[in-house]
């Protein structure tokens, strides 16, 4: 794909005015130009400068990191985003991804269904399903894998934790509901239905919308339906302004609910006037506040 400048703001979180600053200082980005002298990059431009961002944010210097190679930055994020699995369960993972590079739909689900019934869904997630998403997400910024590889193993694991939705028994409805989506420029949604499934394993009515929906369709919905909790995730970079904008506006929107928020912590520890919002930094801090109500009821 081809993206301006304005683009790589919103994907990176990085001002246009910074990116055009590490250019001109430390050859940070080569970009290509339109006929009018417009800045235009491909989607190799727009990796390189991913990867600066999160060096940057982990204390290296920009004109430390920018005067790096490509393959020497490859390097450096292979130790940031290694991700702690035993020996066997990072064999789960490698195998899975040689599955998916070769596109053998048949041995991937053999395999990840052994895993989910050695582990459950729940492990399966956090010990497999999980580091093979981070791992995706890093070869495709390095370049080592295309689109369609991730699609391919995404809507896989998305089935999967679908059909364990499907499993489970519906909950009759309590007056109180869980509501689960993502903003209108996040599709990313693996992490939400896995948060879906969790819910609904702990007998809380959910309604879940998925990716890419709008704010008016949040207000509609609170104009019909008692919400008693909102849940979303906020995983892609952006601008301080626009995320901070984005959150007032839903706070004024779910004022009668508990926001919940998940996802990337370097945008969601810049917002500011966000105590009334429940920020999930772990798995496990979500699973807490999920069951104790119903750890709770069974007390009584």
């Amino acid at each position: 794909m081809i993206y301006s400048i304005s683009d790589l703001e919103q994907l990176s979180g990085i001002h246009s005015h910074t990116i055009r600053i590490w250019e001109q200082r430390y050859n940070a980005l080569s970009p290509m130009r339109s006929q009018g002298n417009t800045r235009l990059y491909d989607d190799k431009q727009l990796r390189r400068l991913l990867n600066i961002v999160s060096l940057n944010k982990s204390g290296l210097k920009i004109s430390k990191i920018c005067s790096l190679s490509d393959e020497a930055i490859d390097k450096l994020l292979d130790q940031q985003f290694s991700y702690p699995t035993d020996d066997e369960q990072a064999d789960y993972v490698s195998q899975l991804i040689r599955y998916g590079l070769a596109f053998d739909e048949r041995s991937f689900n053999h395999l990840i269904d052994q895993s989910i019934d050695q582990l459950g869904l729940s492990d399966c997630y956090r010990k497999i399903m999980y580091p093979l998403l981070v791992r995706l997400g890093l070869m495709w910024r390095k370049d080592d894998i295309c689109p369609a590889h991730e699609h391919f193993l995404s809507n896989i694991i998305r089935q999967k934790i679908f059909t364990h939705i499907n499993n489970l028994p519906l909950t009759s409805h309590t007056g109180v509901s869980w509501l689960l989506f993502l903003p209108e420029d996040e599709d990313h949604d693996i992490g939400l239905l896995f948060a879906s499934y969790m819910l609904r394993m702990y007998h809380h009515q959910v309604i879940f919308l998925g990716s890419k929906v709008p704010l008016d369709s949040i207000k509609r919905i609170f104009s019909t339906l008692n919400v008693g909790h909102v849940l979303l995730f906020m995983t892609k970079s952006r601008s301080e302004p626009a995320a901070q904008k984005y959150i007032d506006q839903l706070s004024e929107i779910c004022s009668p609910a508990k926001i919940h928020l998940a996802g990337n912590s370097e945008v969601i520890g810049k917002l500011t006037n966000i105590d009334h919002i429940n920020w999930f930094k772990t798995l496990d801090e979500f699973e807490k506040t999920i069951q104790y109500p119903v750890l709770h009821e069974r007390n009584f």
